[in-house]
């Protein structure tokens, strides 16, 4: 770690308190002796499931197609949502998987990442689920409305970041499951990229 990059937090101050996160005023000061205040957004870690399946040899996802109501748009996604306090990650991607799509699976890690640490304090975990295996029907949250889609994988890459697939999170989930897939043949991306 570099100590000259590194500010001093001096206090901290929670100004707004919403549903999912917390809105944090923060002084710091730096080694020059520079001084200011900042935005912190304390946000639950949230998680990211990719349900990966062969449908007649050819891969595909499992996606969700929702209302967003930032955009005010309907989006393409993977089944995600918040960790619980005290829930572990992997355990929040198998419970946000079940609700949202009555399906179980193995789930692998594929990595965690900040989704935005100019002001964001949480962390966004992604894992790769395989086995998929229909067990109930959805239990949505009341504020959602989730329609499920199979996806070609292909067309999910080649689309991600355009029109449905407008989601930055999704993008950073495209971009694990690739490096993930360059390892693991048995997904059957090596020569279709």
């Amino acid at each position: 770690m570099k100590e000259d990059l590194m500010w001093k937090t001096l206090s901290e101050k929670k100004v707004m308190d919403c549903r999912i996160f917390s809105v944090v005023m923060a002084e710091r000061e730096a080694g020059d002796g520079r001084k200011g205040t900042f935005v912190k957004i304390d946000s639950p870690d949230w998680v990211v499931a990719i349900p990966w399946f062969l449908k007649d040899g050819v891969p595909h996802f499992i996606m969700e197609e929702q209302f967003r109501h930032g955009t005010a748009t309907v989006t393409r996604e993977f089944p995600a949502g918040l960790v619980e306090k005290g829930e572990k990650a992997a355990a929040a991607a198998e419970r946000e998987m079940m609700e949202e799509t009555g399906m179980a699976g193995d789930f692998t890690e594929l990595g965690t990442v900040c989704p935005n640490n100019a002001f964001m304090t949480n962390r966004q975990s992604f894992f790769l689920v395989t086995g998929l295996e229909k067990k109930a029907g959805q239990s949505l949250d009341p504020d959602e409305t989730i329609d499920i889609v199979e996806v070609p994988v292909e067309e999910a890459i080649r689309d991600m970041g355009t029109g449905i697939y407008d989601n930055g999170i999704m993008m950073m989930a495209i971009g694990f499951f690739l490096r993930y897939a360059e390892q693991h043949p048995e997904l059957g991306l090596r020569g279709r990229q």
